[in-house]
């Protein structure tokens, strides 16, 4: 008989529990609904610098165009225009170590896009990258050195 009345306050508790947790439960999904916008709201932010104008030209050849620094990438985006025979080449760098590095083929009296995903799969990702363009031979003929902060400067570093 003990057990019939248990039951019973069981079941009243329970109804209370039950409102309880609803009332907690609403409470906890607007907290993480307002959390979850904040964090979403604050990703792209921190996620993407600005783009870095760079502009590579030996005699009538040149490469322009824009890296974009993110976490992990680095996309570089340009304009390519071979007079002879020449090449480009993109390498990505957290402070001294390498990386990611790709070039184009050698390209002869032709021009069009040269588009590189660059990978700098550490924290922070990559802090600066060099764009440079050879001769047919792989000698150095002009490069630019870019950094996360949006500026390039003439050289290698």
């Amino acid at each position: 008989m003990n057990l019939g009345v248990v039951a019973m306050v069981g079941l009243k508790d329970t109804s209370k529990m039950k409102s309880r947790t609803r009332k907690v439960g609403a409470a906890l999904t607007a907290v993480a609904a307002v959390a979850g916008g904040m964090v979403f709201a604050a990703a792209p932010a921190t996620a993407v610098a600005a783009g870095s104008n760079f502009s590579v030209e030996y005699t009538a050849s040149y490469y322009k165009g824009t890296a974009t620094f993110s976490n992990r990438t680095v996309d570089v985006k340009g304009s390519f225009k071979a007079t002879g025979c020449r090449r480009v080449y993109a390498r990505a760098f957290a402070g001294s170590t390498t990386l990611d590095f790709k070039s184009t083929s050698t390209w002869c009296n032709t021009s069009g896009p040269a588009n590189f995903s660059l990978d700098a799969n550490v924290a922070g990702g990559a802090d600066n990258i060099w764009v440079y363009m050879t001769d047919e031979n792989q000698k150095i003929l002009d490069g630019q050195t870019c950094y996360r902060s949006g500026s390039c400067v003439d050289g290698l570093r």
